[in-house]
């Protein structure tokens, strides 16, 4: 049974679930669960669930009611994920408390059970409330197919009024309700997240907090690669992140080096401002493709060693085999498609080689047909090339319909103007040196297309509207 921190996530391996907002004392606590759709909001009142409209989802979340519990209460719901409309990408676990503050509550934690064998699978105690009158405690949301629950802990001074309009739901806020003045003799309280603050921000203050503890190197990446996003207006954007790696014989020098494993090390602090949980998906290619787990803040120190220990280096290299291993990890089929399809959420892969393919033909209908899918692709080489960046990470103007990059790069060039596609969905720069470029302007290389790529995949439907 997992006890989760703050931001801390777990995989829900049942579809039916109970969820249990426990305290000490008699405070008048109230669960609740808010049904959200990718955009981060109700579709309509129905959609929040609680004592007083105790179902949602036709069935598939019910409130259970308040039962006294030793020297306190619970409050429980159940929530079945698998009768949840494809629309709800996620269930938020919330509550709110009348005639006090959450900070005043003893013992509040929240558990989740599996509600048939009534096994725990996580639970998180809330140690740091202060003011707050409204709290979303956790949530289960979408993940690959599955489930998983994530430690939320973010509160509300303004209380269910504050809470529900930052969903969409219409709640009439109490008149004017009594706020108790605080014992002069008590510690002052930690300051609560300010009023209005989004679940994406809540997560990215929770993850500094935790990068911060474990390694405050990859915090300063994560904070270098927040300014090139805020550049951009992508301060709160959600995406999947995945990094292809060559693992060709050539690359050799790359790996023994330590390169490879900074570079992966610079593409992980993208991909924890990105993607919800923290983590990048990795995939190899060579000879064959393979696809080699997640690198995350538990495991980044020596990933690539530990990674080429386990898949070594191959003799050829094919782009193809993994651009069709990722396609069918996010999407379910890497049939070549020629019709847009839509996903709540995009996916930014980081593709890097340091030369040409052997199954170029493969290679072009895996784009073209991923141009119809959330999913952009970003191609870094390394190399010798007329186009490779500048030590400084100054990158050469690109010329449309010709291949200035010459040798063994000019496959990719091609890439990124191929014809065909539904949306230009690559880009494409060359650096002799990853290591020489300053972490400023590799992370403005990585954002050079992609937020004109995020504008043209939601004006053709392969992304809901921003």
């Amino acid at each position: 049974m997992p006890m989760l921190s703050k931001g801390a996530n777990t995989s829900v391996p049942t579809v039916r679930v109970r969820t249990v907002l426990a305290w000490d004392g008699d405070a008048d606590v109230d669960a609740s669960a808010l049904l959200l759709t990718d955009s981060g909001r109700v579709r309509s009142d129905a959609d929040f669930v609680f004592y007083n409209q105790p179902s949602g989802a036709s069935g598939a979340v019910a409130h259970r009611g308040k039962t006294r519990a030793g020297g306190g209460f619970e409050d429980a719901l159940t929530v079945d994920l698998a009768g949840l409309t494809p629309d709800i990408d996620r269930v938020a676990l919330a509550a709110s408390v009348d005639g006090t503050t959450f900070g005043r509550v003893p013992g509040l934690h929240l558990r989740v059970l599996d509600d048939a064998a009534g096994t725990e699978l996580a639970r998180f105690d809330i140690t740091d409330a202060a003011g707050e009158r409204a709290f979303v405690f956790g949530e289960l949301y979408r993940r690959q197919g599955g489930w998983k629950f994530r430690a939320v802990g973010q509160g509300w001074d303004s209380g269910l009024a504050g809470l529900a309009s930052d969903f969409g739901i219409s709640v009439d806020a109490d008149p004017d309700p009594a706020t108790p003045t605080p014992s002069p003799a008590s510690a002052p309280a930690a300051a609560p997240a300010p009023a209005g603050v989004s679940l994406k921000k809540q997560r990215l203050i929770d993850m500094e907090k935790r990068v911060a503890s474990s390694n405050p190197k990859l915090l300063s990446l994560t904070k270098t690669a927040a300014v090139s996003l805020e550049k951009r207006g992508l301060s709160e954007h959600s995406a999947r992140v995945a990094l292809c790696l060559d693992i060709s014989g050539s690359m050799h020098s790359l790996y023994r080096s330590g390169k490879i494993q900074k570079l992966a090390e610079r593409i992980l602090a993208l991909g924890l401002r990105f993607d919800d949980d923290g983590q990048v998906d990795v995939f190899l290619f060579g000879r064959k493709a393979h696809e080699a787990g997640s690198l995350d803040i538990s495991n980044h120190a020596t990933y690539t060693d530990q990674m080429i220990k386990q898949f070594p280096l191959e003799s050829a290299t094919y782009y193809g085999l993994v651009m069709q291993m990722v396609r069918k990890h996010y999407f379910g089929t890497d049939e070549l498609r020629r019709s847009p399809m839509g996903q709540p959420l995009p996916v930014y892969v980081m593709f890097v080689t340091d030369g040409s393919t052997g199954d170029k033909d493969r290679t072009r209908d895996q784009i073209i047909a991923s141009s119809f899918e959330p999913l952009f692709w970003q191609f870094m080489a390394i190399g010798k090339s007329s186009m490779a960046v500048t030590v400084g990470g100054q990158a050469p103007k690109k010329k449309k319909g010709r291949f200035a990059s010459g040798g063994e790069f000019a496959f990719l060039e091609e890439l990124d103007n191929l014809e065909g596609r539904y949306v230009d969905n690559a880009n494409f720069f060359a650096v002799e040196d990853p290591a020489t470029i300053p972490d400023e302007a590799l992370y403005e290389l990585l954002m050079g297309e992609y937020p004109g790529w995020l504008t043209l995949a939601r004006q053709g439907g392969l992304l809901p509207p921003a």
